[in-house]
């Protein structure tokens, strides 16, 4: 259990670290923060088997840098405007933490091997309507029929 908390703090900090620490509540804006996240917290779960998709997380980012960090300041901004600064960065730790803790026993039914290649997959994109579309469909407890990720 000491590992698990450790592994979700240590993954919440760089989830911190590697997009501006931003989210505005139910929004699109939120949905992309912790679609980042998943993928993030994910990729570390499985940097030990042979789907270790760190590579294709960190290309992921670079791609959908402005997105991320666009949802990210607005994020920020709506949360500031309803709680303040300091309530603002405390939601947001929240946040982060909560979706550290969700994934850090791995997505609930995609595995390794899937998220690589939904990693990969998204890597490729640079349209941030794609990431709007895999926060909709990867963030739900199973899979949405239908959905382009549903049949990995």
């Amino acid at each position: 259990m000491k590992y698990l908390k450790n592994f979700a703090l240590a993954a919440s900090a760089a989830a911190l670290l590697c997009v501006p620490t931003t989210a505005s509540a139910g929004t699109g804006d939120e949905q992309i923060r912790k679609l980042d996240i998943m993928l993030m917290v994910t990729s570390l779960r499985c940097r030990m088997g042979s789907d270790d998709f760190q590579h294709h997380y960190r290309k992921f980012s670079a791609n959908h840098l402005s997105t991320l960090n666009g949802a990210a300041r607005r994020m920020e901004q709506g949360m500031v405007k309803r709680h303040g600064s300091k309530g603002a960065k405390r939601k947001l730790d929240q946040i982060s933490v909560g979706m550290a803790n969700q994934y850090g026993q791995g997505h609930p039914w995609l595995g390794c091997a899937e998220l690589k290649e939904i990693t990969s997959d998204l890597a490729g994109s640079k349209d941030p309507a794609v990431l709007a579309q895999a926060a909709d469909e990867l963030l739900g407890p199973r899979p949405r029929s239908g959905g382009r990720y549903a049949r990995r």
